[in-house]
């Protein structure tokens, strides 16, 4: 999935589906990815790490943390955590020195059968940049189909219906 977001207009690119989705969305990021959680079903792993108040969210449930060691990702040596709470099992790579930037991610669900896992790599994290006017305007892909935001949630990774692991 793609999201594209210019403080405005939000459009959402589904590749495995070839298909879009566009709606207002006036304010900021952290009311963007709310209302996607929560009005159109979007689950968003991994959002939390763009939140304004990414470390409190991050740490709200947390059962259990563990120090795994220092690894290298992507060439940066990185700091290796580990966090266990209700619902997920996630694992987070810091790179160590002057800009201890997120540079993996890894949230494995609990709650559906399979464990399935996501995982998030930051590249480049870049501040103080200016970037072109058009920096987060959306391009649909040539033959991609603009759909209603009401079917946003067929977007998503895992079909609707798909089995919980989750016991009652």
């Amino acid at each position: 999935m793609e999201l594209v977001f210019d403080g405005k207009l939000a459009s959402i690119y589904g590749k495995n589906l070839n298909g879009y989705a566009q709606f207002d969305a006036p304010g900021s990021v952290d009311q963007l990815i709310a209302a996607l959680r929560a009005g159109h079903g979007v689950a968003l792993p991994g959002a939390d790490l763009l939140q304004s108040n990414a470390y409190d969210i991050l740490v709200a449930g947390v059962q259990e943390a563990k120090h795994i060691g220092r690894g290298v990702i992507d060439g940066r040596e990185c700091e290796h955590l580990a966090f266990r709470n209700a619902d997920t099992d996630w694992q987070l790579w810091v790179e160590v020195g002057k800009r201890p930037i997120p540079r993996k991610m890894v949230i494995t669900s609990k709650t559906v059968n399979s464990a399935p896992q996501y995982t998030l790599r930051v590249k480049s994290w870049e501040t103080g940049v200016k970037l072109a006017a058009d920096a987060f305007t959306f391009v649909p892909p040539a033959g991609a189909v603009q759909i209603k935001p009401d079917a946003l949630i067929e977007l998503d990774e895992l079909p609707q219906g798909a089995p919980s692991g989750a016991q009652p």
